[in-house]
C-alpha cells in the first residue's frame, strides 16, 4: 500500500507531497486542480520500468490509439511536463509499505540515430544523421538498488520502439470514465465465474438493481458482453441498465481480478451512481478491499459522494479524504480524518 506520495514537474503539480494515503482515498478539487493527473502519476509509478507508458492512452490524453505524426509527438509528450517545460526533469516517489521508497524520473531527450544504408556489395553508401524525440524513464531495480532506464521514441508514423519492462513495482489499474470497455468486463466476469467469484459483481449491482438475479457473460451480440436477469422473459444487456451499473461492474471486477496488493485508480467514482446508493456502494467497496487486499485512490467531483463515505461509517484507520488546492506557491493537499469530516459537514464547510 502506498502511505506517501510526492510529485514534481508531472503536468499541473510542480512541487506536491501528500501525506497519510490510507487503504481507502476519496480525492476531490475544483477544476484543473490535479485530481487525474494524480492518478496517472500512481499508474506511472506502479510500471517505472515500462516505457510505454509514454504513450499509454490512459495516461496520453487526446490519443486514442490513432496516429501521431514524427514531429508532433514532443507535442503530446510536453503535457506530462510542468509548464510543458521539457527541460526540467519529471519525479514521481512513492512510500509502499512492501517495497519501500520507489521513485521514477522521467526526462525528454533527443535522441540521434545513424542511418547507414548498404549498397548491393554492402558497402556504407551514405549516413544520414536523424533526430528522434524520446521519453527516457529512470528508476531503480527493487533488489540491487541500481538505476535503470528505458527510453522510448517515434521512428515513422505511428511506430514506437523501446525496450521491455523488466520490473513492475507495484500492480495498479486505472479506470477512466471516458473509458468503454465492455467486453473486457465481461471477460474479467468469466474468469471470475471460473475462480467461483462471479458472486461478487452480483452482490454489488444488486445494491443498484435489487431485481438482478443474475448475470452472465455472453458473446450471442457479436460482442461478449454482461447480460443480466432481472425477471424478464429475456436476459438484458448490462449496459441497458444505465451506466452506473457498468461502473460499478467494472470497478468490482477489477478489484476481484487485480493481485493482492494492487492499487485500484478510479476517476470520478461517483459517475452514473445516485447518490441514495452510495453510501452501500462505500460499504461494498471496502469490504472487497479488505477481502482482495487493495487500495483504493478515488476522485469526486459531488458534495454527495463525500457525504456517502460518513454515512458509510468507514474505519478512521482505513478512511482519508483529501482536497487538493491550488494557491500561488503551488498545488497542495488538505487532508480530513473522519471525525474532521464530519465536523465539516455540520458546519456547512465547502469540503469539495
Amino acid at each position: 500500500m502506498l502511505t506517501q506520495l510526492k510529485i514534481r514537474n508531472f503536468r499541473g503539480f510542480q512541487d506536491l507531497t501528500m501525506d497519510s494515503l490510507k487503504a481507502i482515498n476519496l480525492i476531490a478539487g475544483e477544476n484543473n486542480t490535479g485530481k487525474t493527473s494524480l492518478l496517472e502519476a500512481v499508474f506511472l509509478l506502479s510500471a517505472a520500468g515500462n516505457p510505454r507508458l509514454g504513450i499509454n492512452s490512459n495516461v496520453l490524453r487526446g490519443f486514442e490509439g490513432g496516429k501521431i505524426l514524427p514531429e508532433s509527438v514532443e507535442t503530446f509528450w510536453k503535457q506530462f511536463f510542468f509548464g510543458l517545460d521539457v527541460g526540467q526533469s519529471i519525479e514521481i516517489q512513492g512510500n509502499h509499505t512492501e517495497h519501500g521508497s520507489l521513485v521514477l524520473k522521467i526526462r525528454s531527450e533527443q535522441q540521434t540515430i545513424a542511418d547507414i544504408p548498404l549498397d548491393r556489395a554492402e558497402r556504407v553508401s551514405a549516413t544520414n544523421q536523424m533526430g528522434y524525440p524520446s521519453l527516457v524513464f529512470q528508476y531503480r531495480d527493487p533488489s540491487s538498488g541500481k538505476p535503470i532506464e528505458y527510453r522510448i521514441s517515434q521512428r515513422g508514423e505511428s511506430r514506437f520502439e523501446g525496450q521491455h519492462p523488466l520490473v513492475r513495482q507495484f500492480t495498479a489499474a486505472i479506470l477512466l470514465p471516458q473509458k468503454r470497455t465492455d467486453h473486457e468486463d465481461a471477460h474479467r466476469l468469466g474468469k471470475l465465474k471460473q475462480k467461483k467469484q462471479g458472486d461478487v459483481v452480483l452482490e454489488a449491482l444488486q445494491i443498484i438493481e435489487p431485481k438482478l438475479k443474475s448475470i452472465e457473460e455472453n458473446p450471442s451480440s457479436g460482442t461478449n458482453l454482461i447480460w443480466g436477469d432481472i425477471g424478464l422473459s429475456e436476459l438484458v444487456p448490462l449496459a441497458a441498465m444505465g451506466e452506473g451499473m457498468n461502473r460499478i461492474a467494472r470497478i468490482v471486477s477489477i478489484m476481484a481480478s487485480v493481485p493482492e496488493g494492487s492499487v485500484v485508480l478510479i476517476d470520478e467514482i461517483e459517475n452514473g451512481l445516485h447518490h441514495s446508493v452510495l453510501p452501500d456502494v462505500w460499504r461494498y467497496i471496502d469490504k472487497l478491499a479488505q477481502k482482495f487486499d487493495t487500495q483504493i485512490i478515488a476522485t469526486t467531483h459531488s458534495r454527495e459522494c463525500v457525504r456517502a463515505t460518513q454515512r458509510a461509517s468507514l474505519d478512521p484507520e482505513r478512511f482519508r479524504y483529501h482536497r487538493l488546492e491550488v494557491s500561488k506557491e503551488g498545488n497542495y493537499p488538505v487532508t480530513y480524518d473522519p471525525e474532521v469530516l464530519e465536523s465539516a459537514f455540520e458546519h456547512n464547510f465547502e469540503i469539495r
